[in-house]
């Protein structure tokens, strides 16, 4: 590097290392942010999650509720869908 190149650096540093300080208070800023929505994300499927173990544990409840019958309305479903299933038969033929 000649003298020529070093005079015109040396008064040209301070300019940059101000850039180079705005510059990473920038980067910390936008981490900060980027973490901040990370955390409020982590939050919202938390509760979401809790929600739907609730709902789980509900259906549970039902399902294993000694007077309801569940299979039986499982096999009434399946009956009524085999009728509309069936091609062909409309009402009044045979």
């Amino acid at each position: 590097m000649d003298h020529g190149t070093l005079a015109l650096l040396i008064p040209l540093a301070p300019f940059m290392l101000a850039g180079f300080a705005i510059w990473t208070r920038h980067n910390r800023k936008v981490e900060e942010i980027r973490a901040q929505n990370t955390a409020e994300k982590a939050a919202q499927y938390a509760a979401q999650n809790q929600a739907l173990e609730e709902r789980v544990r509900v259906l549970e409840r039902i399902v294993t509720d000694g007077g309801y019958d569940v299979a039986t309305q499982i096999e009434a479903l399946r009956d009524v869908r085999r009728l509309e299933d069936r091609p062909g038969q409309t009402e009044g033929h045979a």
